[in-house]
């Protein structure tokens, strides 16, 4: 079945410097969706205030996490949400989980784990504690209710390559499943480790920084020995083959301009194409 794409442009999780041209990253993916099937999350134009969390812009994150959600909660199949930062996976994994309540595994696509809490944070970027919110143990004034959480044995990290020695404590005391770029070369391992989780539906996030900076010019992180869009598409396409997908997310998009979005398109089409079709 064909998703419902929800464009998504909040910028507020990222610490990054280009953090405003993710909104153009998503306005240009946008333009290339099929207009009767996406709807528009409103994003405030303001930062936002951390609220004495110890996420910054806080209350912006709260505010597109609501209009995010009520989005999500009219769409009557599956939905691909496009960033914007990787802070908008939030909702749409809350969403997916409370549509498969003991049922769903979550892939996370990323040059980093984004594990952190607001105590273990260099930055207090939501974006870098996003999956650690997802599985309940983020901030507790996020209030997600269980229903809406996937707990970490649930998740795969896949093409992971940057990551704080807290993170790194987390992966080990806790043996979370983590797939390399270069395994991701064979899908096996990725199919593999979700029928492990038990789980028949699943979630993709894909932070575009997970692909290899001569793949994609317009990424916030240039993280090198990442993926080729060939086989990050090759391992959705395994996905699909073998699961449901529950609800997916594409983020990271930051193009130097407008104009320079036009080269990284088509590759990012690609994507789209290998979620979709």
């Amino acid at each position: 079945m064909a998703p419902t794409f929800v464009v998504v442009p909040q910028w507020q999780g990222s610490i990054s410097p280009r953090a405003m041209r993710l909104v153009d990253g998503a306005a240009a993916i946008q333009g290339d969706l099929p207009f009767s099937a996406t709807r528009l999350v409103d994003v405030p134009v303001e930062a936002g205030d951390a609220l004495d969390t110890g996420v910054h812009r806080f209350s912006a994150i709260q505010v597109v996490r609501e209009r995010h959600t009520k989005v999500l909660n009219d769409t009557t199949d599956w939905a691909l949400s496009i960033g914007g930062d990787c802070g908008i996976a939030l909702a749409a994994v809350e969403h997916a989980a409370r549509t498969h309540p003991g049922d769903l595994a979550v892939v996370w696509f990323d040059a980093h784990p984004d594990l952190h809490t607001p105590e273990s944070s260099p930055s207090g970027g939501f974006c870098g504690m996003v999956l650690r919110a997802i599985s309940g143990e983020g901030p507790a004034e996020l209030d997600l209710a269980t229903t809406s959480t996937v707990p970490l044995e649930n998740v795969v990290l896949a093409g992971i390559r940057d990551v704080d020695d807290a993170e790194e404590v987390l992966l080990n005391d806790r043996g979370l499943v983590s797939v390399s770029c270069s395994e991701l070369a064979n899908p096996a391992a990725l199919v593999a480790a979700i029928a492990a989780t038990g789980a028949k539906h699943v979630f993709v996030h894909i932070d575009l920084d997970v692909l290899d900076p001569s793949a994609l010019e317009g990424l916030s992180d240039l993280i090198p020995f990442g993926l080729s869009v060939a086989d990050l598409g090759g391992a959705i396409t395994a996905l699909r083959a073998e699961f449901t997908v529950a609800g997916a997310t594409i983020t990271g998009f930051a193009p130097a301009s407008p104009e320079a979005a036009t080269d990284d398109l088509p590759s990012i089409l690609r994507i789209i194409g290998a979620l979709t079709r």
